[in-house]
């Protein structure tokens, strides 16, 4: 499944702590009592009572030796000019909370003696927009530290005075949000929309089970880019998080993300776990088979909440169809019955209200690669069974 780049540090928060990043995990935490009396425990109540002085931002310096080795280069606002011709309104791509983005080529004219000329996507930060310089440093640390070919690749960035800038490689096709949901878009057939979900399992189960594990925490369709083969790659690493370590069960963090996306016990608590990432994979394949929003304030009250719809449907084959995308069951290729009935059952799984009770995402890639070559065949169900704790 592919490994990450080799790092000289030994964990995330290492390169994290760089500054302006920080994770609180769950095993901070303390009865308040203490377990002594004087003047020494009294200051460090006292000082923990204060709210922590803000990180100082590392040097583009810092940043740059940071990424020492990982092929990701640093651009000057001035080389990106050239690339996307000034930021002309005629390479503009779309816009979303990070910033507007630009259509460029990267070659010998930004960068000279660059040997492999390429079209890229350009990311500007917005400094009035919803995402600041925490998250773009989330983007450059994470993606200049992985490769895989279900993660989109970082080219390179650009840190200078107040001026934040991201580039990718292009995606041609844009996001599977477009593809779904845009009204003059064709619909996509029932094997693309399975290459996408596998595609996109993969790169969450590399996240995963990396070494240093990463909780993806924005799963959604707005965030999956498809090439020109519509390969799916994770975009938009600004809310990914480190995951827990060895003696954690989770990661306690504010609750961000997408409504309609976020598992429940993570809404609940804040406690944030690499299931959370299956919750929501599960939310998205049910967008595949369903054709429609895992939020929509346009449906009737009823319809509004996806998963609420059209979960109680996904083991029953009867009800399922009432819920199916109607251009899959009635386009030029119709989605094969068993093909439909197993895809339902590996989505009802990973949006089980009981953490413990969804898969890993590779069973996940694993059950979703077995209805490739599928046709109406008799398949037996999905069934994900936990491994028992060794606690």
């Amino acid at each position: 499944m592919g490994k990450p780049k080799s790092s000289s540090s030994s964990s995330w928060s290492a390169l994290f702590g760089l500054g302006c990043f920080s994770s609180s995990h769950a095993d901070r935490s303390s009865d308040g009592s203490g377990s002594g009396s004087g003047s020494k425990n009294a200051a460090k109540v006292a000082s923990s009572s204060r709210p922590p002085a803000p990180a100082p931002l590392p040097s583009p310096e810092d940043l740059s030796l940071s990424l020492a080795g990982s092929d990701v280069l640093a651009f000057t606002v001035e080389e990106l000019r050239v690339a996307t011709r000034d930021f002309s309104m005629s390479n503009f791509v779309g816009e979303g909370g990070f910033g507007p983005v630009y259509k460029g080529r990267v070659d010998e004219r930004v960068r000279p003696g660059l040997r492999q000329p390429q079209a890229v996507a350009v990311k500007l930060l917005d400094l009035e927009g919803s995402q600041g310089h925490k998250e773009w440093l989330a983007e450059v640390i994470f993606l200049g530290q992985l490769r895989h070919p279900h993660l989109v690749k970082l080219i390179g960035y650009c840190y200078q005075d107040e001026h934040r800038l991201l580039v990718y490689e292009f995606m041609a096709r844009g996001s599977l949000e477009k593809h779904l949901f845009k009204k003059y878009s064709a619909s996509l057939p029932w094997p693309t929309r399975l290459k996408i979900a596998i595609g996109a399992a993969k790169g969450l189960a590399f996240l995963h089970e990396a070494a240093k594990p990463v909780i993806y925490r924005d799963f959604k369709t707005s965030n999956i880019l498809l090439d020109s083969d519509y390969t799916a790659k994770l975009s938009d690493f600004g809310l990914a998080k480190a995951g827990p370590g060895e003696d954690e069960t989770h990661v306690s963090t504010r609750v961000m993300g997408t409504k309609g996306y976020a598992a429940p016990e993570y809404i609940m608590t804040g406690h944030l776990t690499t299931k959370s990432d299956v919750y929501s994979f599960g939310v998205v394949l049910l967008e595949l088979l369903t054709g429609r929003k895992a939020l929509d304030k346009n449906r009737p009250p009823r319809e509004q909440s996806l998963v609420e719809w059209a979960r109680p449907c996904l083991r029953d084959s009867r009800r399922l169809e009432r819920v199916m995308d109607r251009r899959l069951l009635n386009g030029q290729h119709p989605t094969p019955t068993r093909a439909a009935q197993k895809a339902a059952g590996i989505a009802h799984q990973c949006l089980s209200v009981s953490p413990k009770s969804r898969p890993q995402m590779s069973a996940v890639v694993e059950a979703l690669e077995s209805l490739l070559a599928l046709d109406d065949a008799v398949v037996e169900p999905f069934v994900y069974t936990a491994p028992p704790e060794n606690r």
